[in-house]
């Protein structure tokens, strides 16, 4: 009985240890309440005047049961939230999404601005901050100096003018314009635009190019019509040399046996004028000169 008593005193005593350690990890700090309400530092005589009590990275210890542990992460925080919409000096809309590098810099301003440590209300709050910083520097210069040349100072004067966030224990450590785009409906303007006018030059270079293709149509029509007439002539010239040199066989195969000649030339007139054989009708004198050789093939 007494074995049993005394290991259950010392699992009492160490269950009563164990409880009263807690740790507070690398990029965390803790914060400890006691009876619900937050433990400070210095006299009780102070009362909440005083800053709560920051439990750095470690082994604590605390009372069981009677006060509890609250640990915030210290670590750079990304604030990633929905694109906004600016007016710049033009008085032109900009959708500009960006984002924000921030971290706490000191924990007890942060607990009590932050309602008890809220990080959904240190982001609005902070959000807020950022945005009037970026209205403050967009508002202030064209598009195309926001675009083009400026972008880099925009971000580094909100950056700056994030100094104010200091009041919540934050320090912010980047301030980044990821994109920039115009509204749906300026966009889709400027698309019209921008169509309308590559509409006009495709327009201009298929008007150009039908008037390159008439011409080089011409110009082939012209070359091509040249030369027709060019081998028509050569051909004309090549059947009138022809022409003339059968005439001259003719003629001094004619001289050579002039019998003989007319004879052939009769044989050729009866074959081509018989070819057609009893269809043919030759409406001619018996004593036509047709028929001078005609006795000689009966």
């Amino acid at each position: 009985m007494l074995f049993q008593k005394i290991v259950i005193a010392a699992v009492a005593v160490l269950a009563l240890v164990f409880s009263s350690l807690f740790t507070v990890r690398e990029g965390e700090v803790g914060i400890v309440f006691q009876f619900g309400k937050v433990v400070r530092d210095g006299s009780s005589s102070d009362g909440d005047k005083q800053p709560p009590k920051i439990y750095t990275p470690g082994v604590h210890f605390k009372i069981p049961i009677i006060e509890t542990v609250k640990k915030l992460d210290v670590r750079i925080q990304t604030l990633d939230s929905q694109a906004d919409r600016f007016v710049t000096s033009e008085k032109k809309d900009l959708i500009i999404d960006s984002y924000v590098k921030w971290k706490i810099d000191d924990p007890a301003k942060f607990f009590l601005t932050t309602n008890g440590g809220d990080y959904m209300m240190a982001s609005d709050l902070l959000k807020n901050k950022i945005n009037n910083g970026l209205r403050s520097e967009i508002g202030s210069r064209t598009i195309k100096e926001i675009v083009s040349g400026e972008r880099s100072e925009v971000m580094q004067n909100a950056l700056l003018s994030s100094a104010s966030s200091a009041e919540l224990g934050i320090k912010v450590i980047d301030v980044r314009i990821k994109q920039i785009n115009l509204p749906v409906e300026v966009s889709n303007s400027i698309y019209q635009r921008m169509r309308a006018e590559r509409n006009a030059v495709a327009k201009e270079h298929r008007a150009q190019g039908v008037k390159q293709s008439e011409f080089i149509r011409a110009e082939v029509d012209r070359e091509v019509s040249v030369m027709i007439a060019t081998a028509e002539k050569n051909a004309k010239e090549t059947k009138g040399s022809g022409d003339a040199q059968a005439v001259k066989i003719y003629a001094d195969a004619y001289k050579l046996d002039q019998n003989l000649f007319t004879f052939l030339r009769s044989m050729n007139a009866y074959k081509a004028s018989m070819t057609n054989g009893t269809k043919n009708v030759i409406v001619v004198k018996p004593e036509s000169e047709f028929f001078d050789n005609f006795d000689q093939i009966r």
